[in-house]
């Protein structure tokens, strides 16, 4: 164990059952949580913010991933904030955690169990048919896109949950309107690492949660007591995304209903810009990946020197041996659902679409490959 800022950095490895009374005596301790896979040595960590009280690394889908650091009282506003808007009662509701303990998410709802005393199940990993068994003891269930999907095609009982949030990527609408007419009762959440999870709940902000965005870029900014503290060994970045007056700059594009509820674009980095136009690679893969022949797909924008960045669209097909729809095949099927920009100007064949354990996919692996 180190030691620094004068507490301990209590260290819980993911591998096998972690009981929130270990989580609560730590917490009550004063100690810093940091939760790593079991097989990884836990980086030393420097000088951490004043009041720091948990260490958690982003997912990197567009940088190098960077530690997080939130004080307790950040932490503790969030777990609330999450347990208010779910209306959790400790005596009736249970929550199941079958998603990584090292990410935010994992971290997340251990910590909402600590504070409100809660019942918690952890599952060593994921697995389709356990959490099938657990839906009605456990009532409270958060899931990635993919994961859902992966439940909703085995006809799991999700529906024996009260609350089954997805968070970690954006859901494809098509899975969404899926699960709710299939019975589940679905909540999309959004947030960071940098927020401590999900600060959105079905796009209306949580209790003491402010959501703007910043002129021009329309960038998502958020403002509240569970924003973190800063990135640990990386002072600038923390200048450059956390503002004087406690906005935080998340890098994500969003739109402001009238009704003030948000809706996500893209991420700011992931936007491309062919002609001078803004093009949303998710818009295009929502649309690409209705056609029969796709299995898979990520968009990109590659260098370009007529246009600054031409749409490339990477594919995975649905069967082996039929041939990939062409650019021309692509432009038909999706002529009068996308705006020209918007139109994949090459399509490139992959075995897999890289991904993070949530789903998201990462653009910049395949931005870095020889032929991109």
């Amino acid at each position: 164990m180190a030691q620094s800022n004068e507490s301990t950095v209590t260290t819980i490895t993911e591998r096998g059952p972690l009981a929130a009374t270990a989580v609560r005596r730590a917490w009550e301790q004063g100690r810093p949580l940091r939760v790593v896979p079991s097989d990884l040595r836990a980086p030393p960590l420097g000088d951490l913010p004043p009041e720091t009280a948990t260490v958690v690394a982003t997912s990197g889908t567009t940088a190098t991933p960077r530690l997080v650091a939130h004080t307790r009282a950040g932490v503790e506003a969030s777990c609330r904030a999450v347990s208010e808007a779910l209306e959790i009662d400790p005596y009736r509701d249970h929550w199941l955690a079958c998603v990584p303990l090292h990410h935010v998410a994992g971290l997340a709802i251990v910590l909402r169990t600590a504070i409100t005393g809660t019942a918690l199940t952890v599952h060593d990993g994921f697995d389709v048919g356990a959490v099938g068994r657990a839906a009605g003891e456990c009532t409270i269930v958060s899931l990635v896109p993919t994961q859902l999907v992966r439940l909703l095609d085995a006809g799991a009982p999700l529906q024996r949950f009260r609350v089954v949030l997805i968070g970690g990527g954006p859901i494809p609408p098509a899975v969404l309107e899926r699960a709710i007419a299939a019975g589940v009762p679905v909540h999309t959440t959004y947030g960071l690492t940098e927020t401590f999870g999900g600060c959105v709940h079905d796009r209306v902000a949580l209790p003491n949660v402010e959501v703007s965005l910043a002129g021009g870029s329309n960038e998502v900014l958020v403002r509240g007591p569970m924003v973190m503290a800063g990135y640990v060994g990386h002072p600038m970045a923390s200048r450059q995304t956390l503002d004087d007056d406690g906005w935080l700059a998340t890098g994500d594009v969003g739109a402001i209903d009238a009704a003030g509820r948000l809706s996500i674009v893209d991420r700011l980095k992931d936007l491309i810009i062919t002609g001078g136009v803004n093009v949303s690679p998710t818009a295009v893969e929502r649309v690409v990946l209705d056609h029969p022949g796709v299995a898979d797909v990520c968009v990109i924008g590659v260098a370009d020197a007529e246009w600054g960045e031409r749409v490339v669209a990477y594919v995975v097909p649905e069967r082996r041996d039929d041939p990939l729809p062409t650019v021309g095949e692509l432009h038909r099927f999706a002529g009068d659902r996308l705006t020209r920009a918007e139109l994949p100007r090459e399509v490139r064949v992959v075995d897999e679409i890289p991904r993070t354990l949530s789903g998201k996919p990462l653009r910049r692996v395949l931005s870095d490959r020889g032929d991109a």
